[in-house]
């Protein structure tokens, strides 16, 4: 059974008055929507709270959701614009986060080490490239960091992320295609590259 199809069983549950089939989805990706938001609010209680608010719209939602797309997808754009509401309320701007994680839910911050072990002048460069994408991810406008993590971080599918942003494939992967390459130009001095390399 594929993920896809675990969530869409759950959901059916829910949608038959199951209320436990809908914890066991809360449970499955707070943390990823967590994640997510953080990349918006600065302030974890403030996540909390957009999280919360976000699952109980999806939960009131629930009973029109027809499984057109993955129920993920779909979470993931009820948190977003719960994010955007929220911050638009609060009159803020989205964060822009030193450090960034990947699809575990680690953190790379500029206190990280990425080392093959060999010696002080490898780990520093290590740390370098690490920092450099972090800082190129995080200026880029924010549908193409969205797009980009979505693809990369988590792992989203083209089709998904088309859904989840609202707009054609080929859009999509002209957004990340944008983000490589405003990734790839950052990097260029740290690497020696004369911008000839393909990425």
């Amino acid at each position: 059974m594929s993920e896809r199809d675990v969530d869409a069983e759950l959901v059916s549950r829910v949608q038959a008055g199951d209320k436990q089939a809908f914890d066991l989805l809360v449970i499955k990706y707070q943390r990823k929507i967590m994640r997510l938001l953080s990349r918006m609010i600065r302030d974890p209680a403030e996540i909390e709270d957009v999280a919360q608010e976000a699952f109980i719209k999806a939960y009131r939602a629930l009973p029109q959701f027809r499984g057109d797309s993955a129920f993920y997808t779909w979470l993931y754009r009820i948190a977003i614009n719960t994010a955007r509401n929220w911050l638009a309320a609060n009159k803020r701007a989205p964060s822009t986060p030193s450090g960034f994680e990947n699809e575990e839910g680690e953190t790379f911050n500029e206190s990280d080490v990425l080392t093959d072990g060999s010696n002080p002048e490898s780990e520093m460069a290590s740390r370098q490239i690490a920092e450099t994408v972090n800082k190129a991810i995080n200026d880029l406008p924010e549908e193409l960091r969205n797009a980009i993590v979505m693809r990369e971080i988590d792992g989203m599918s083209y089709e998904d992320i088309a859904e989840s942003m609202n707009c054609p494939i080929g859009t999509v992967r002209s957004r990340i295609f944008r983000a490589r390459e405003t990734i790839a130009t950052r990097l260029r001095p740290l690497l020696g590259d004369t911008g000839n390399r393909r990425w």
